[in-house]
């Protein structure tokens, strides 16, 4: 697989990546929102509507690379065409903004970058819209994204690494989606992976699809799954090579239980609160965050699913410590969560302990496998409420006299492993992304394609009608029947609704883009 370009709806500032451009303009002055990303000593000056980096542009260039010791360099970019002549057109002012992509793109891949972020199998570059905000392609947004998405790919092709564009509107990521779709092509997936990929888009779009995220997702972020965990307890417990040798061949839950011990419970609960605390979240996490799904699961104990939900808009209710709210998506989380040290499960006294208030959660996955179509990604199947759960699902899918039911759910594997699947089968489809012959980081990499191709085949195609700034991505029909609408946003007085019809209407405006512009 060459370099590939994702669309993607984060936040820039928390998105795991290799290289970042920030926009700017020749005073080198950046918005308060892009200061997370460059170091403190970049600043020279600061107010509340931004601040200006030290330092000046060398003559003609628009490229700066900001000097950093961190894994994540930012690059400035001048985004803000400040040359003479007001007899320029629109064309022209995308002409020079996509020059200055094109000079970063380049830049960005004459670094020498000898290990991924993470350990990931292809360098990451992340960008957002460039010159939406001061750099005067904010009305003609529908243009740009038409134009800078070819160039991307080209990059992409060309420098062999992955990039992300990030979006944070909800009419930009409909509207960037309807443009990538018609490019057609470009997933550099097998076809039986573009038919899983159109069958569970099917299924979300229908809304009868919910997702289980593992360990493995978080991962790619860094954090620890079941083995280096104890591994690092282990080392934090102070145990030697012999103690350890022993201890890795005891299930999980025990060697997790002995540490425990040499540790001391409150311990143990401060690393884990730690370890799996706030931090960058990867790719793979704003991929799903963006799935129009309402009920999710996990066994992890970290934020970052949450946290990328809520960068595009959209926060989950945490499950069991926030209340439900109707329609609103929520997220159970299985074993606890960092931020609840309290309620973290590892340990086998943990497992015990928490008999009753963990049927009750298991019995919420229970119910989504009875009901929904669940998508197990990040997760080896292997955890023991797993087992337990599918079996008691299954023996009441298969009680005698019931009629044969489907599958309840779609695992996709990193690679191939028949005994497995063979294991998993009454109860659901196993799908590997890749066989064993490709490493497990690019297989990796080539889920997070596959979990894109998801998002675009059922990401809604009309999140954008109502927004001015795409107008000029409508057709004939799409146009009158936005001029139409626009009446109707027009006659509830803008943004007023005093009725619970005249709500209604105004909320699926909004979810057409009414507002965004």
């Amino acid at each position: 697989m060459s370099g590939h370009v994702f669309v993607v709806g984060a936040d820039l500032t928390r998105l795991s990546c290799d290289d970042v451009l920030v926009p700017t303009d020749r005073s080198m002055r950046v918005t308060a929102g892009w200061l997370p990303l460059l170091p403190p000593e970049a600043v020279q000056s600061q107010d509340d509507d931004g601040a200006c980096l030290a330092g000046a542009w060398p003559h003609g260039e628009r490229v700066h690379e900001v000097p950093g010791s961190g894994q994540r360099r930012a690059w400035l970019v001048d985004t803000v065409d400040e040359r003479g002549g007001g007899g320029r057109d629109g064309d022209e002012d995308l002409d020079w903004l996509l020059d200055g992509a094109r000079e970063a793109l380049a830049a960005v891949a004459a670094r020498e970058v000898p290990t991924p972020v993470h350990g990931r199998a292809r360098r990451l570059v992340a960008l957002p819209a460039l010159g939406t905000g001061w750099g005067g392609a904010a009305g003609r947004r529908g243009a740009l994204l038409q134009r800078l998405l070819p160039v991307l790919r080209a990059a992409a092709d060309e420098h062999d690494y992955d990039i992300a564009l990030v979006l944070r509107r909800p009419s930009d990521l409909a509207a960037a989606q309807r443009v990538r779709r018609a490019e057609g092509g470009g997933w550099a997936l097998p076809e039986a992976l573009h038919r899983v990929a159109e069958g569970l888009g099917e299924r979300a779009r229908a809304g009868d699809l919910a997702v289980f995220l593992g360990a493995g997702v978080s991962a790619a972020v860094g954090l620890p799954i079941w083995e280096r965990l104890l591994e690092e307890l282990a080392g934090r417990a102070g145990l030697d090579d012999g103690m350890w040798a022993g201890l890795s061949r005891l299930p999980p839950q025990d060697a997790a239980a002995l540490l425990g011990h040499a540790l001391g419970r409150d311990q143990l609960a401060e690393y884990v609160q730690q370890r799996f605390g706030p931090a960058p979240y990867a790719l793979a996490h704003a991929l799903v965050a963006g799935l129009p799904v309402r009920e999710f699961v996990t066994t992890n104990y970290d934020p970052l699913l949450e946290l990328a939900a809520a960068d595009i808009g959209r926060p989950l209710r945490v499950l069991p410590f926030d209340e439900a709210e109707p329609g609103a998506p929520w997220l159970l989380k299985l074993h606890g969560d960092a931020g609840h040290p309290a309620s973290i499960v590892l340990t086998r006294e943990q497992y015990l302990e928490f008999g009753d208030h963990r049927s009750a959660l298991a019995g919420v996955l229970q119910s989504l496998l009875l009901t929904r179509h669940v998508l197990f990604v990040g997760t080896s199947m292997l955890d023991d409420d797993l087992i337990r759960i599918a079996h008691q699902v299954r023996s009441v899918q298969h009680a005698p006299g019931s009629r044969p039911r489907r599958r309840s759910g779609t695992v996709l594997a990193l690679q191939e492993d028949p005994v497995r699947a063979r294991l998993w089968e009454q109860d659901v489809e196993t799908v590997a992304v890749a066989g064993l012959d490709v490493p497990p980081v690019e297989a990796a990499r080539r889920l997070e394609v596959l979990l894109y191709l998801l998002g675009c085949l059922s990401s809604r195609p009309t999140g954008y009608l109502l927004d001015p700034a795409y107008r000029g991505l409508l057709d004939q029909e799409e146009t009158a029947l936005s001029d139409a609408l626009a009446e109707v946003a027009a006659a509830l007085g803008g943004g007023r609704a005093d009725s619970w019809a005249a709500r209604e209407v105004l909320r699926l405006l909004q979810e057409l883009g009414h507002g965004d512009g």
